[in-house]
């Protein structure tokens, strides 16, 4: 359906004296701006019909012109919410007439039935919509709504630009077809990145980076066929930078187009993008690019919620659902030519229950063509129960308590940090460990900030903790934010046992790297690994027996010996193990008529596909970066 023909609809639907004064676009929804107030409390009915006519998502948005004053709305909005909702911040999108109203307790400020809402729509005329404040301070979320609403006029104009674009519209003739190119991440583990094509768009399915490599860290973006001039989207599967990490250099080399992910995907991604720059920085080496640019990128951004379809091209249509990876993981499906094809790019996955995240999904509408991870595909790769992991870790803690060491945990900042949180305070609350104090190094904390403002996102333990039991296991008492130099140093002259969860995850920088400088060389201490190590990463090193290790001392480069006990629990990878993945695709409905598999070394690629035609009698392709596959 065209602009013009969404339009002259909308128009036959609306009653007279309706007011509107423009029609817009937010990407592929569709919002009229009204200067009649008793069209704007009582639109529901027409809404509802403009709705069922054109199946888009229409809403009804009062002028700019008639809304009070910012200043004004603030005085009412304070005097109508209840004190005990725990009011944290107001926002005001002046261009979109927008409120945005941050709380501890977002239903206390919905009011019963919707009604303190209500009263603070009639009243001041902005629209309100409710938001959880984060239960541990953010200011990176603060810093992100910022950039956002001093750039309110901007993303009025930007997202009506992606609608128009959304509707331009177009006719699928004999001659249609899909193309994939394989710019990063087959037949090896990092820098993610997928170039979908069709003969009218032009879409990247993440942009990632390899942190562990030098030679081969970024996307082949400078293939014949990627122009950035003609990029359509970008859509971000999650947050960890062999997803999202090249990303900023996108808006450095001059894309202005939206980059599509949850909500929680941006958030935790831009806090892990600036690290990136920081890691770069403290290694002197010249970040590949800057704060600006991923300020660009946070402008351009579009947030979806899980299960909710949306058309990011005029021919492609997405839809984001749960992965169980990390907080705000999603597997992409992709209805491409009005149903002409339809893609799962599943990126990384998890198809079991954590401590924090449900499984993820398994059952669509359509599909024809499965795009799988296999980073743990091989034969061997078969992971311990999480009850077994959780008994392994809470055992290793407590030899390591009765010898008066540290335990050092390398993590990713998103996913495994805060999983191996949930089970230390699980177990320190059941009285399975003695209460010792856990430090959480810099970031991790600020990715546990960003935790608890998307609880819902979480599995229903944890919602029921936190909603009905009104505990939140992150806010525990045992928990200890470290964030500079000198806090680390304290870290490591305090006596007696703690457990500290630090950056990077496979010891490639960051303070996991200053923590196993100062633990190594004694025995009573122990390192476990929770994260996949990947080829050429220090963690991958340690891992394959190497026990000493060069490390700069006082401005000199030592051979470390490494006498710290060491072990790795795989089980509490975010990633699916051989089964689990064997057993998505066994349930996966519809099954697809054909599988690619990416995301592993050579030889875990293989083995998956092999064994999946095998088991499925399904067509199975395994290419390598720079391939270039026909899908249709």
């Amino acid at each position: 359906m065209e602009e013009k023909e969404i339009i002259s609809k909308i128009k036959e639907e609306l009653p007279r004296g309706a007011m509107i004064t423009d029609y817009c676009f937010e990407g592929a929804n569709v919002v009229l701006y009204s200067k009649n107030k008793t069209f704007l409390f009582d639109s529901k009915d027409v809404i509802k019909k403009i709705v069922d006519k054109l199946k888009k998502r229409v809403e009804i948005r009062p002028d700019t012109n008639i809304l009070m004053n910012e200043e004004k709305a603030r005085e009412v909005i304070l005097s109508l919410i209840p004190k005990d909702a725990n009011l944290a911040d107001i926002w005001f999108d002046s261009k979109r007439s927008i409120v945005i109203i941050e709380a501890e307790k977002p239903g206390i400020v919905i009011g019963k039935n919707g009604n303190i809402m209500k009263q603070i729509f009639q009243r001041t005329l902005w629209v309100p919509r409710i938001r959880r404040s984060p239960s541990i301070k953010s200011n990176l979320v603060r810093t992100i709504r910022e950039v956002l609403f001093k750039n309110s006029e901007y993303r009025r104009h930007f997202l009506n630009k992606i609608g128009k674009k959304i509707y331009s519209g177009w006719k699928r003739n004999s001659k249609y077809w899909i193309r994939l190119a394989c710019l990063g991440g087959f037949r090896e583990v990092g820098r993610s990145c997928l170039f979908l094509q069709t003969p009218k768009s032009k879409v990247l399915l993440d942009c990632g980076v390899n942190v562990a490599s030098t030679e081969h860290a970024y996307p082949y973006l400078d293939v014949p066929e990627f122009e950035i001039e003609e990029l359509d989207a970008v859509v971000i599967s999650h947050s960890h930078l062999d997803h999202c990490g090249f990303l900023p250099y996108l808006y450095k080399l001059g894309y202005r187009g939206p980059v599509y992910c949850t909500e929680a995907t941006r958030d935790v991604m831009t806090l892990l993008q600036l690290d990136y720059i920081d890691v770069s920085m403290s290694e002197a080496k010249k970040p590949i690019y800057s704060s600006k640019d991923i300020n660009e990128m946070i402008k351009h951004s579009v947030t979806l919620k899980y299960d909710e379809v949306s058309d990011i091209t005029s021919d492609i249509r997405i839809t984001l659902h749960n992965a169980g990876h990390i907080l705000g993981s999603s597997l992409i499906h992709l209805n491409i030519g009005d149903g002409f094809h339809n893609i799962l790019y599943t990126s990384d996955f998890k198809f079991s229950r954590t401590k924090l995240l449900e499984a993820a999904l398994c059952n669509f509408q359509r599909l024809e063509t499965l795009i799988i991870e296999s980073t743990y595909g091989g034969a061997d790769d078969v992971q311990p129960t999480r009850k077994e992991c959780d008994e392994f870790l809470i055992n290793i803690v407590n030899d390591t308590i009765k010898k008066g060491g540290k335990i050092l945990i390398p993590v990713l900042g998103g996913g495994r940090a805060q999983e191996v949180m949930l089970v230390l305070e699980e177990a320190i609350r059941h009285g399975k460990i003695k209460e010792i104090p856990i430090f959480v190094d810099g970031m991790v904390w600020d990715i546990t900030a960003i935790h608890t403002t998307y609880p819902e996102m979480m599995n229903r333990s944890v919602r029921k903790l936190i909603f009905h039991r009104n505990y939140n296991p992150f806010l525990s008492s045992c928990f200890f934010r470290i964030g500079s130099q000198e806090e680390r140093k304290k870290v490591i002259e305090e006596k007696g046992p703690c457990v500290i969860l630090a950056t990077s995850g496979m010891l490639v920088g960051g303070p996991s790297v200053f923590y196993l400088k100062e633990l190594a060389d004694n025995p009573n201490n122990a390192l476990i690994f929770v994260s996949y190590q990947a080829e050429g990463s220090l963690g991958r090193e340690i891992q394959k027996g190497v026990r000493e290790i060069p490390m700069e001392i006082e401005g000199k480069t030592e051979l470390l010996p490494v006498k710290l006990s060491i072990y790795t629990i795989e089980g509490y990878s975010g990633h699916s193990d051989r089964e689990q993945l064997i057993n998505f695709v066994k349930r996966l409905e519809p099954k697809p008529k054909r599988i690619i598999v990416n995301h592993g070394e050579n030889s875990k690629c293989l083995d998956l596909a092999s064994t999946l035609h095998k088991l499925f009698k399904i067509e199975t392709n395994v290419p390598r970066n720079l391939d270039v596959l026909r899908i249709r």
